[in-house]
């Protein structure tokens, strides 16, 4: 009996209950400030981490139970020393100890510092070795035989109190209390949509659109767009949206890689796609020094170009693989459809607070997340007692409103995590002036030519991306593109957006990529055909990363002129995807050669710099285009889809899925 009670389980909702509770009252009483606010829930965050990956399994497979048991109580004891130090100690630390600390501040630092980076050692493996390199960078570089990399060095106490007990950069600088403020506010709502399903009963709605099995696969994209409006993670809406639209595209004949291919593509639009874009569109806002809703407002349009161009890319593949045979309508309960309804009404809220009220970000975000709580609630308990609907059988209010709690406390602890690690990495740049000397040599490369600065941040950003989650790959990017490109007279928007591109194709760009393996596990297809596919879905599209250059009111100008360069590179965007993907004439050679004039068309609507030019240029492709898709409807060969030689493209059982889709889930970007 007492075993049912106390355990891991309960210890996590107990500790995200207090994390839930605190960070409501901070957002509605702004009290202590962001700072104090670090203080307090950072040592909270990391607890959640550590039980919840030991809850999973054990944090160290090599060693016996007993060990992981040892050390997981010692992880927890040092949060809570550094919890209750920072109660009593902050206003001294903070305010009077600056430049003189103690031995007890550093010995705090000290462990923190190491518990942050075994728990990244743990989640980022990657961004775990890229700090410890700069670890031995920071104490060493007086050996670096190069000048580029030469500095006088420092000791491990400065990067341990740098990182820690100064408070201006590190562990609890600028971007921890990002994730535990702003951020944490925004997740308030895929928290609550994740703890009364109201993300699965959206996509089960979403399947109604479907009515031939052509159009099976664009359930993936209009699934994956309404799941980023919350998310702003491309893995959690691989998890979510894909546990539904892949094994529905299997079913109707379409090849496992494909489906795998095709929900990968269609859940990296979560990342632009607004009011919760990725993490990385929050740390725009702070370096530009604006409110969070006008990143919001330029990302519409971009969210806009990428679920078109994808749209039309999928739907040219779908053509080949499938005939166009109706499909009988889906049942989907009353109670689905309603909670539907409140999902997109509470997006639409949110928007409305911060577009028409003005209404501040953090607060606009707390009011929708309460409203939709409430309304939730409300549905739930007349469907569960008054119209006893079997879907809620099974369920609990009790239950619902824990795992909105728990989904919240996850998804905002791992991102303080990261951000934690990226304000040591950061920390470490600065200390070294590894920032400024990057910078001078883009600047060089600029002063020289432009365009090859432009290529040679994209090759930089794109290795960044080959390793790093998004968000790391934006923030260094940030504070190392961003400043060259503003010296040189490119305006701050156009380069954060560049910028912000970079990371969010990072994502998908080999070896690494987690929404990619997520689908592919689902599927149980191959991880690297997945990704291929998805590339090359993505094509067209990742050229939009160079189109806030040509066509800058995309990012300087909301408004009319915003929305015509929407159109613009929409139609130039999916006029790449044609000359792919499509075929309008049944001679190959005719067929290659107006595809080659479309994607001539298409280029120059999106990068030739004559405004009046280019409008001549997207009609005249938007008319091709039309009649090539149709034509392309009527004439291409299907392919016939050979039966699975191997176990690959067999359903994946849910015991194999759990920890990739646990992992994905408390992802955001």
């Amino acid at each position: 009996m007492l075993r049912s009670v106390v355990n891991i389980g309960n210890l996590i909702f107990a500790i995200s209950l207090v994390f839930f509770v605190w960070l409501v009252y901070y957002f509605y009483t702004g009290a202590g400030g962001a700072l104090e606010l670090a203080t307090r829930l950072i040592p909270f965050a990391l607890a959640l981490q550590i039980l919840m990956q030991y809850k999973r399994e054990y944090l160290y497979k090599r060693l016996p139970p007993a060990a992981n048991h040892a050390l997981v109580a010692l992880y927890l004891a040092i949060t809570v020393y550094a919890f209750v130090y920072f109660l009593f100690e902050y206003e001294r630390v903070a305010i009077y100890s600056q430049g003189t600390l103690t031995e007890q501040d550093f010995i705090v630092g000290l462990l923190v510092f190491l518990l942050v980076m075994e728990l990244t050692r743990l989640a980022h493996t990657i961004l775990f070795w890229v700090n410890v390199v700069m670890i031995f960078y920071t104490l060493f570089g007086y050996l670096s035989p190069l000048d580029f990399f030469w500095h006088p060095g420092t000791d491990f106490y400065r990067v341990v109190t740098s990182s820690t007990v100064e408070f201006s950069t590190g562990i609890y600088g600028m971007y921890g209390q990002l994730a535990l403020t702003l951020i944490a506010a925004f997740l308030l709502i895929a928290g609550v949509a994740a703890g009364f399903n109201a993300q699965n009963s959206m996509i089960n709605s979403v399947r109604l659109l479907a009515r031939s099995r052509r159009v099976i696969p664009q359930t993936a994209v209009i699934g994956s767009s309404a799941i980023g409006l919350i998310s702003g993670s491309g893995s959690a809406s691989s998890a979510v949206v894909g546990a539904i639209s892949i094994p529905l595209m299997t079913r109707y004949g379409f090849p496992p890689n494909f489906a795998a291919a095709v929900q990968t593509s269609a859940a990296m639009g979560a990342l632009i796609c607004p009011p919760m874009m990725a993490a990385a569109a929050f740390l725009m806002a702070e370096f530009l020094g604006v409110p969070y809703w006008d990143v919001v407002l330029r990302g519409f349009g971009f969210a806009f170009i990428y679920y078109v161009g994808i749209g039309v890319a999928i739907y040219l593949l779908s053509v080949r693989l499938l005939p166009r045979d109706i499909i009988e309508k889906p049942k989907v309960s009353l109670y689905e459809k309603i909670s539907t309804g409140i999902f997109f009404g509470s997006v639409a809220l949110l928007i409305f607070l911060m577009a028409i009220l003005g209404k501040g970000e953090l607060l606009a975000a707390v009011n929708t997340g309460t409203w939709m709580f409430a309304v939730l609630v409300a549905v739930f308990l007349y469907f569960k007692y008054v119209r006893r609907d079997l879907a809620l059988q099974g369920e609990t209010l009790f239950s619902s409103i824990r795992r909105a709690i728990e989904t919240h406390a996850e998804m905002t602890s791992y991102l303080t995590l990261l951000l934690a690690t990226l304000g040591i990495m950061i920390g470490l740049f600065t200390i070294t002036g590894f920032i400024n000397r990057m910078g001078a040599a883009l600047l060089d490369v600029g002063g020289w030519n432009i365009f090859a600065m432009i290529l040679m941040s994209y090759f930089f950003g794109w290795l960044l991306g080959a390793g790093l989650p998004p968000t790391a790959t934006y923030l260094i990017g940030a504070v190392i593109i961003v400043p060259p490109m503003a010296k040189l007279g490119i305006d701050p928007w156009v380069a954060h957006f560049f910028v912000f591109f970079l990371s969010v194709w990072g994502e998908l760009s080999p070896p690494t990529s987690l929404s990619a393996a997520v689908c592919a596990r689902i599927a149980n297809a191959s991880f690297m055909r997945t990704m291929w596919e998805a590339l090359k879905i993505c094509l067209p599209i990742t050229l939009m990363t160079f189109v806030p250059f040509t066509r800058s009111e995309l990012v300087t100008t909301p408004g009319w002129a915003q929305m015509g360069d929407c159109l613009l590179v929409a139609v130039g965007c999916s006029g790449l995807a044609f000359a792919m993907f499509g075929r309008c004439i049944q001679n190959w050679k005719g067929n290659a050669l107006v595809c080659i004039l479309i994607a001539l068309f298409s280029l120059v609507t999106l990068f030739h710099p004559n405004d009046s030019l280019v409008w001549w240029t997207g009609a005249i492709t938007l008319v091709a285009l039309i009649w090539a898709i149709r034509r392309h409807s009527l004439i291409a060969p299907q392919k016939l889809i050979p039966p699975p030689e191997t176990k690959e493209g067999a359903p994946a059982r849910p015991e194999d899925l759990e920890s990739v889709i646990s992992e994905a889930k408390r992802d955001i970007g």
